[in-house]
């Protein structure tokens, strides 16, 4: 899958070095929505959320984001569920077995945008095609 160096704006927001935003980046990425915003309204979805035994914190754009809050965030954006329970992994982060437009992927431990099948990110999450895909939200 071809891969495209996109930062969803981080840069130009004013945040340097590296962290573990790849949720905001690629909301950022797949909604044209300014990162800066979309960052204030992770934090403040997490703010609202409730520890539990399953989580061990709340949602910080940051530093990790519990699908959740990308629930939450997206409202109606259609999700679509591609791994289940006791199945295996049946879609990879590679060409022919995503649709097209604009796809917010959720693989393990990292959050991808993917455009007309380019993978637009700071790094090339593919693992040179097997890398399983959880499941994507459809971006209109």
């Amino acid at each position: 899958m071809e891969f495209k160096y996109n930062d969803g704006g981080r840069a130009a927001a004013g945040y340097k070095g590296t962290t573990g935003d790849c949720a905001v980046r690629a909301i950022a990425i797949v909604t044209g929505k300014p990162y800066q915003e979309i960052y204030d309204s992770i934090n403040l979805i997490g703010k609202n959320e409730r520890i539990s035994n399953r989580k061990r914190g709340t949602s910080n754009a940051r530093t990790g984001v519990y699908r959740q809050a990308i629930d939450k965030y997206l409202g109606d954006t259609k999700w679509t569920p591609t791994m289940f329970i006791g199945q295996g992994c049946k879609v990879h982060l590679k060409t022919g077995e995503l649709p097209g437009g604009k796809l917010l992927l959720r693989l393990s431990r990292h959050y991808c945008a993917v455009i007309d099948g380019v993978i637009n990110d700071t790094f090339d999450p593919s693992r040179d095609g097997t890398r399983c895909v959880y499941g994507y939200y459809t971006i209109a």
